[in-house]
């Protein structure tokens, strides 16, 4: 991930049964933080260290849904990172190049400049239980907000 030369490396693990996004941000020389969102559109960012930081925000944009097409102009076909690649655009918010021959997402731009290139994937990886769960402590120093459970 690239925004204004600040270089991330992300692990994006993907639960569509199950309502998840979990993005695993290493920054450059920085920390690690977790960004755990669900389908409510509730996300949770987050460290792991002595320092327990912890925020949350209602989104309006979902995760990914296996449809995340629908809706998209189609744009043109470019080469991105040594792949040709059909180039999406949708809701004035993001542009995706998807690999012409497996149909996988490549890379991709958000409105606000930062960019993302697609590393590796791995076809039906799913973390345990215990990785999708927000850290009590975040219950504590924020707001609360509803939860999957209470859908």
């Amino acid at each position: 991930m690239n925004y204004t030369d600040e270089l991330q490396l992300i692990d994006l693990r993907y639960d569509w049964p199950n309502g998840h996004n979990f993005n695993i941000i290493q920054h450059q020389f920085g920390n690690i933080k977790y960004d755990l969102e669900w389908s409510n559109g509730t996300s949770f960012f987050y460290t792991l260290d002595s320092n327990r930081e912890c925020s949350s925000t209602q989104v309006e944009v979902r995760i990914l849904s296996f449809d995340w097409l629908d809706g998209a102009t189609y744009i043109d076909q470019r080469q991105v990172d040594g792949f040709l690649c059909y180039v999406w655009e949708k809701a004035d918010f993001i542009t995706y190049y998807e690999d012409v021959v497996t149909r996988r997402l490549v890379h991709w731009v958000f409105y606000t400049g930062r960019t993302a290139h697609m590393m590796t994937f791995e076809v039906g990886v799913v973390p345990e239980d215990a990785e999708w769960q927000v850290p009590l402590y975040c219950y504590e120093k924020t707001t609360r907000v509803a939860c999957l459970v209470d859908m």
